[in-house]
């Protein structure tokens, strides 16, 4: 894998990141309405949503800092 090769796959991994993110964030959004609404139970049901999300965002940027030092060392 040449360096654009590289540059392009952890660009999508930025991009892919950034998504996930976003959909993290509009569950949080939901969450907190259950929750200023007062139900806390429904709140905490939506948030736990959360948790697969983050799991997958901690694989692409494992993904991504291990692209990039093998880039690094290639130099």
């Amino acid at each position: 894998m040449d360096g654009s090769q590289r540059d392009a796959l952890l660009i999508t991994l930025f991009r892919d990141m950034r998504e996930r993110l976003d959909r993290a964030n509009s569950i949080g959004i939901a969450a907190q309405a259950c929750g200023d609404n007062g139900n806390i139970a429904k709140g905490i049901e939506i948030a736990l949503d959360i948790e697969q999300i983050l799991y997958e965002l901690n694989v692409l940027l494992n993904a991504a800092s291990l692209i990039y030092r093998i880039k690094t060392d290639d130099r």
